[in-house]
């Protein structure tokens, strides 16, 4: 791991909206909701693929989860309240997202049909609060979820990372070692590692974590980059970064920081949220080209072959869909 040292508190501090808006949280501009005579149950994947993609769209009128298969769509949750950023179990059995039923946004989970719905942890002050589209992850074992939720107090935002044990409910603080802030954390599945999100001086970057000798080192080149994601074999990270068109593409590198190469070379769209196929040979993401704030915009969910960088679109609805995560 690369011996460039991570900021000191003060810094970590420094405020740079510029940087950090994939991070900013906002429950989504009103927009028209998608009518029976749309018919956007009946709306399926526009390319072929193998799995199940889950993501959040807004495409009835707020923030739902729903299930993509290659056989169509399916409506996961249906409510008055915003459901965000669904994630998978590693077993495929369950899926964790953030929802706000009660005002502030808290960790649920349900099963892979959109049954069996309930909260995760304790009811803590601590834990609850703003989405922030910041995310949140499975260990690899299914017993632990990452999550973060921001904070706002005034013009000002902080984010925090809690660890929560699912069989016990207990919730502490993740990485208490690290010195700055932490948000969209994933774990590998090949090593105990984590990469995620940092807060550095001048806005945020990807960082890396070694689980057992609890060190930690950024591993992207700065200039804004974000939501590092492992594939299935551990032995690459998908990334968002600004340092070829400063609009966002998803970049590819090896999880010491080493190798970076740029995987979708599409100037005019901000390509966002990276998720991998089960086997790793694709990348799923969502783009649009009108602006980088997932709540603006008509984003719609990609896939890019690693092997040839071919980008095909996947789905789109009439309304935003984002925070893609792919399962077998």
């Amino acid at each position: 791991m690369p011996k460039r040292k991570l900021m000191s508190p003060g810094n970590a501090l420094a405020v740079c909206f510029a940087l950090a808006v994939v991070f900013i949280s906002c429950r989504g501009r009103d927009r028209e909701p998608a009518s029976a005579a749309d018919g956007f149950q009946a709306l399926g994947p526009q390319t072929a693929f193998q799995g199940r993609i889950v993501f959040q769209s807004d495409m009835d009128g707020d923030e739902e989860i729903f299930l993509l298969t290659p056989a169509g769509l399916k409506k996961l949750t249906d409510n008055g309240w915003n459901d965000e950023f669904p994630k998978w179990s590693p077993d495929g059995t369950r899926i964790a997202f953030m929802a706000n039923p009660n005002g502030s946004y808290e960790l649920f989970a349900m099963d892979a049909d959109g049954s069996g719905l309930k909260p995760l942890g304790p009811r803590d002050g601590r834990t609850r609060g703003r989405s922030g589209f910041a995310g949140l992850a499975w260990s690899p074992d299914g017993k632990r979820i990452a999550f973060t939720v921001e904070k706002k107090r005034g013009p000002f935002r902080s984010y925090q990372t809690w660890d929560l044990d699912v069989g016990s409910g207990r919730i502490t603080a993740f990485l208490p070692w690290f010195d700055g802030q932490i948000a969209s954390p994933n774990f590998s599945a090949a090593a105990p590692s984590v990469v995620f999100t940092g807060k550095k001086t001048m806005g945020w970057d990807v960082a890396a974590a070694d689980l057992e000798t609890r060190t930690a080192a950024f591993i992207s080149d700065g200039g804004g980059a974000c939501r590092a994601h492992f594939a299935p074999d551990g032995r690459t990270v998908a990334y968002v970064s600004h340092a070829a068109d400063g609009k966002g593409d998803i970049w590819l590198m090896d999880p010491n920081g080493a190798n970076k190469r740029r995987l979708t070379e599409r100037d005019v769209t901000y390509d966002y949220f990276p998720g991998w196929s089960p086997e790793g040979t694709r990348v799923v993401f969502c783009s649009n080209a009108e602006s980088q704030y997932p709540y603006e915009g008509s984003w719609a969910l990609w896939i890019v072959d690693v092997a040839t960088k071919g980008a095909t679109l996947l789905f789109d609805s009439p309304g935003r869909d984002v925070f893609p995560d792919w399962h077998d």
